[in-house]
């Protein structure tokens, strides 16, 4: 499915790690990706707001990591070993039909974590989790965490008011993919991306963005073509740059909002551009 282009010059550079224990799709979910830093200090919003004690209990669980494109945190039905916390980048959380059907239905940056089947008590999900835009942030395995969690009901309030967020978030997704225009939706997406990324440029193709938005590839182009004649971006190889905030918000059309409203309430996260 997803496969990570730069293992070879990883492994050659120490950059990277991993055990063999079966079948290419299980040594993806167990490469190690060293990165050098402190698992005290984050960027993360959730591990930069619980309290002093909670950070101590995790810090010796935590290890930094980074999250390069494409780069594979969970697949469906497989045990969840580790949750990423994020200081950068973007993560995608995708579902999949039956026969071949998926559609991303999530996104998590700085603002939170993966593994939410976890925090709620399962240890795996029908889901696919892989990094969309390229960054680094730290991990810890899933045991050690339920473990805090469970010792620490301020954490474990943290954690689940966050799922409840990305929950609303997933919702306004189906409201999106089911009633919103093309343009309509990839308008709020790119907000939704640049909300959680500093940069104005976001790393992405035109090809990911058709299997993010279920569509065909054309159709992203054309919808891109549209925002772009009305100066609201900015394409170029492989990237594409916000010019008006304000202008993406209109052409979102009142499903981009409700759920970044609900995460500030229940978190007090607050998004990186307004």
């Amino acid at each position: 499915m997803y496969v990570l282009e730069p293992i070879k010059d990883w492994l050659e550079t120490g950059f990277i790690a991993y055990t063999h224990r079966g079948s290419k799709s299980q040594v993806e979910t167990r490469f190690a990706l060293r990165y050098p830093g402190s698992a005290v200090s984050s960027r993360n919003y959730i591990l930069d707001t619980i309290s002093p004690e909670d950070r101590e209990r995790l810090a010796p669980h935590l290890e930094p990591v980074a999250l390069p494109f494409r780069f594979i945190l969970e697949m469906p039905k497989r045990p969840i070993e580790h949750v990423y916390f994020p200081d950068e980048g973007l993560i995608s959380v995708v579902t999949h039909g039956g026969s071949g059907q998926e559609i991303e239905v999530g996104v998590i940056g700085f603002d939170g974590c993966s593994g939410s089947a976890v925090l709620l008590g399962a240890e795996r999900s029908p889901h696919s989790v892989h990094i969309q835009i390229a960054g680094r942030g730290q991990r810890i395995a899933a045991g050690p965490l339920l473990q805090i969690v469970a010792q620490s009901p301020p954490l474990r309030s943290i954690l689940l008011r966050y799922i409840q967020g990305f929950m609303v978030q997933a919702a306004q997704t189906a409201l999106a993919n089911g009633r919103g225009k093309l343009d309509t939706r990839l308008a709020r997406w790119l907000l939704m991306a640049h909300d959680r990324i500093e940069s104005s440029t976001l790393g992405l193709t035109h090809e990911y963005l058709s299997l993010m938005l279920g569509v065909r590839r054309p159709g992203v182009t054309v919808a891109l073509q549209k925002l772009e004649m009305m100066g609201l971006v900015a394409t170029g190889r492989s990237s594409i740059t916000i010019k008006d905030r304000a202008g993406l918000e209109t052409v979102a059309d009142g499903i981009y909002g409700i759920a970044e409203a609900e995460q500030e309430r229940l978190t007090g996260w607050r998004r990186l551009h307004r």
